[in-house]
């Protein structure tokens, strides 16, 4: 699967909101196993957010949370754009959805609140904690929440509970190669495509070095591979330290 997110949110480009949603999702996936594919931090622009989904919709591997838009006033959009860009039809009044907002709010309701209650035909409902307004899903894969953290943080929740029910964290093991990256190029083509391979290169005083990282499921086989980076350099007399050591001043001090 490749996850997506889209924030959707001038409040949030031009700063009077701190992003919140960033972190908490990329946090959460990493605790099952995967990663954000990609993040967008788009403003309440209708072309523009019609064009994010379309390109997380041609993806046939994709997975999207999207936050922010599914209210009632003028500028939330993400409802009837969700509606034409992912089942080509018009808003339908969802009644679950209907007798949930009445019942929160009563008369208050109407005439505006109601509208919320008007989502993407065959949508499926979010459970809302904090004000039983719902967020909804369509084909289980595009996911469209509140911009507000309380109320959509235990919707992704539960949405990636559901996704991925048995997955766990990645098994990783990182060393710091005192070299340039350019040197470890020749080995690090060999990975194999199922394992994460992250290659990350820092200053250590006046020295290059190159912060390796592996992960995958299998956790012999990440053992195997760092074992066979460690190999290659001992051929080629390179040093290096076990984990992340990039801003270790001790490191440094050594290399000098």
């Amino acid at each position: 699967m490749h996850f997506y997110q889209v924030i959707i949110g001038s409040e949030i480009l031009n700063r009077r909101r701190e992003d919140r949603h960033f972190d908490f999702l990329s946090a959460e996936l990493l605790r099952r196993g995967e990663k954000l594919h990609a993040s967008f931090i788009i403003e309440d622009d209708e072309n523009l957010i019609r064009e994010v989904f379309q390109l997380v919709k041609n993806d046939p591997d994709g997975v999207m949370f999207s936050f922010g838009g599914i209210g009632s006033t003028p500028d939330d959009l993400t409802r009837k754009i969700a509606a034409d860009i992912f089942t080509g039809k018009p808003l339908k009044l969802h009644e679950e959805a209907k007798s949930r907002i009445v019942s929160q709010f009563g008369d208050d309701a109407f005439p505006h609140r109601i509208h919320m209650a008007e989502l993407p035909e065959n949508a499926s409902l979010l459970d809302n904690p904090v004000n039983n307004v719902p967020g909804f899903s369509l084909q289980g894969r595009w996911f469209f929440v509140p911009g507000f953290p309380k109320m959509a943080h235990p919707m992704v929740k539960h949405a990636l509970d559901t996704l991925l029910p048995e997955n766990r964290p990645l098994y990783r093991r990182t060393l710091t190669a005192l070299t340039s990256e350019n040197d470890l190029i020749e080995i690090m083509q060999k990975v194999p495509k199922n394992m994460e391979l992250s290659s990350l290169p820092a200053f250590c005083a006046d020295k290059r070095i190159a912060v390796i990282s592996l992960a995958g499921r299998d956790r012999r086989e990440v053992d195997r591979w760092i074992e066979r980076f460690k190999e290659y350099m001992h051929k080629r007399h390179i040093d290096y330290k076990d984990g992340d050591r990039h801003d270790d001043p001790d490191l440094c001090d050594s290399h000098d």
